[in-house]
């Protein structure tokens, strides 16, 4: 029997992707961003992480603002993720993302 459609190749993009990342706690956390930063994640973005503090660069200080007060909220989801308590805080700054 013939497909009549195309195979979507996300299942192979994602198997790439889990071998082609590094080995470091900011590769992992730049990798869940998007699905755990919620609205935040448009406008920010990971850009280093030391020893558990993950510092994340914003489109303006406002949203850097607003994402400092929900940080609680994006660690705890960013660590079920991860699926280890890796990260520890975040820091904020208004930067062009």
């Amino acid at each position: 029997m013939r497909r009549r459609s195309p195979r979507p190749i996300d299942f192979a993009l994602q198997a790439l992707a889990d071998a082609l990342e590094p080995p470091t706690l900011i590769a992992a956390v730049q990798r869940a961003w998007p699905d755990v930063a919620g609205a935040f994640a448009n406008a920010s973005e990971p850009v280093s992480e030391r020893g558990g503090v993950v510092t994340v660069a914003c489109d303006s200080s406002v949203l850097a603002a607003e994402l400092d007060l929900m940080s609680e909220m994006v660690i705890s989801r960013l660590n079920a993720a991860l699926g280890r308590d890796a990260v520890r805080r975040l820091r904020t700054q208004a930067t062009r993302v």
